[in-house]
């Protein structure tokens, strides 16, 4: 017999607003933009943007900026989520931005 083992991964599209701050995850169910399957342990989040205009990735936690990210068009961003961090994604203020988020695992 031959057993694999499948990592569970979440993706998401968004469309951004102009000046529309959306949190991804960190929050918590009925909170969060994703479902992140890693929730409340360190993962990583990948953001794609898939849209024509730069966005920023935000991390935080308890209100305080850990890391400020600007991701170019059809870049592809991996950023370490520590348990309790929150990830936001914004927007410029005149433009609209896609982006594609999903979650990995971090290797213990």
């Amino acid at each position: 017999m031959f057993l694999t083992q499948l990592e569970v991964k979440a993706q998401t599209e968004f469309v951004l607003e102009p000046s529309q701050s959306m949190i991804m995850t960190g929050k918590g169910p009925g909170q969060d933009a994703t479902i992140n399957p890693y929730f409340g342990e360190d993962c990583f989040a990948i953001i794609k943007n898939i849209g024509k205009r730069m966005f920023s990735i935000r991390v935080q936690q308890d209100g305080k900026i850990i890391e400020e990210i600007s991701i170019l068009k059809g870049e592809l961003k991996k950023v370490k989520l520590l348990k309790g961090y929150e990830l936001y994604l914004d927007p410029n203020l005149k433009e609209i931005a896609k982006a594609s988020v999903d979650y990995e695992k971090t290797e213990e």
